[in-house]
């Protein structure tokens, strides 16, 4: 499937979606989890990156009927992206006075404060239809989250307006579940979280989930995985960190006889193509300045990305690309909207050659953690900050 359109042809790069790799990458994580647990996809950030409109519908597509996000505009290009029957939970911000317009499309939220639980009553009452709400529970991220000493204030108040409430989920968020370091934090969360559980149902309030794991606590932590997980970074493909990969290995990795074969695909390629090429003699300043002089005879091939698409200027002189299946350096100063590389010794490059900058071509890889760490960023960085107005399509 290639849904390019003209619009996306006009765009000097695009972004790639892979329907086959996010299949995959679900997959393993409903064999991880199991049939009983609900798989939520976390698609907060423009889905990491991914883009909303183009990724809710392929996840629908693969099965996906849960997501969440992080604010109430997000909930609604979700809302409006989504083909099917899926439902939407906004797990942060949400101004009172959009609470009937989620009430009104049956999209569940984080309930972390009184005022919030208040508020949600108010407007189901308004409307004549039950607020689903999730009770985010205070275990030790100290950000979020209900404390246990303002509990018995919200006990009273579920109860009483038990008819004007869903209580969708109890959850939780741990403080670093991707670290060791974090261990004896994330396990007294784990601890807190399940004494609060068990301490509401006594109370008399139960949720339909309890939730509280993400990606690298459903990774590391199993115990974690509940009713439902909310996977964010690794649906998509990638690892929270170095560190969750190398523990999967060693807890799953048992034949050193063989290589490990990662059980994740990434999603995303970007893309763009050979704007120019010309051919200058040795000695010659490329570009903007005196950051990079010629040291022989060289062939220098314009891209039409730059930083204001999310290739960063601190890639100068040191970023790589990959064309005609070549690895070719960026010679000179990362531009607003352009940038130059050295394909001297790459055979026939063209104008119009397609430019991998994070993906596959022919047998090499350009991969997202080798771009995040020139950049010195995270992944979650990276992806995040590719331009919105880039195409984003769907292939197979």
């Amino acid at each position: 499937m290639d849904k390019r359109t003209m619009s996306d042809e006009l765009a000097p790069s695009y972004l790639e979606l892979s329907k086959t790799a996010f299949q995959k990458n679900v997959s393993f994580f409903k064999d991880l989890i199991g049939p009983d647990v609900t798989f939520c996809s976390v698609i907060k950030g423009n889905a990491y990156g991914h883009g909303i409109n183009q990724f809710v519908p392929m996840a629908e597509d693969c099965g996906i009927n849960y997501f969440a996000v992080f604010s109430a505009d997000e909930a609604a290009q979700a809302y409006k992206a989504a083909t099917g029957n899926c439902h939407i939970m906004i797990m942060g911000m949400i101004n009172n006075d959009a609470i009937e317009w989620a009430i009104e499309r049956d999209i569940s939220f984080f309930v972390f404060e009184r005022n919030r639980l208040k508020a949600a009553v108010n407007a189901a009452k308004k409307l004549g239809k039950p607020a689903r709400i999730h009770l985010h529970l205070e275990t030790g991220m100290n950000r979020l989250g209900l404390e246990k000493h303002k509990l018995p204030e919200v006990i009273d108040t579920l109860h009483a307006e038990s008819a004007h409430l869903i209580i969708e989920g109890l959850c939780t968020h741990y403080a670093g579940a991707e670290s060791v370091s974090n261990h004896v934090r994330v396990t007294e969360q784990i601890e807190r979280f399940n004494e609060l559980c068990a301490w509401l149902k006594q109370k008399g309030i139960e949720g339909k989930y309890r939730h509280s794991a993400c990606s690298a606590a459903v990774l590391n932590y199993p115990e974690t995985r509940m009713d439902l997980v909310r996977v964010g970074i690794s649906q998509y493909g990638f690892w929270p960190n170095r560190e969750t990969y190398m523990n999967f290995i060693k807890k799953n990795h048992t034949d050193s006889a063989k290589p490990f074969e990662d059980p994740l695909d990434r999603v995303l390629s970007w893309k763009s193509r050979v704007m120019s090429i010309k051919h200058v003699e040795a000695g010659e300043f490329i570009g903007y300045g005196n950051v990079y002089l010629t040291s022989r005879d060289q062939t220098i091939a314009t891209v039409p990305i730059g930083y204001s698409h999310g290739f960063g200027r601190n890639l100068t002189n040191v970023g790589i690309v990959l064309i005609n299946g070549e690895r070719a350096p960026v010679a000179g100063l990362v531009n607003m909207n352009l940038l130059t590389i050295d394909v001297t010794d790459i055979d026939n490059v063209q104008k119009g050659d397609e430019v991998v900058i994070i993906g596959y071509q022919q047998d090499q890889e350009m991969t997202l953690a080798s771009f995040s760490e020139m950049l010195n960023n995270m992944n979650y960085e990276v992806l995040v900050r590719l331009p919105a107005n880039l195409p984003r399509t769907v292939v197979e």
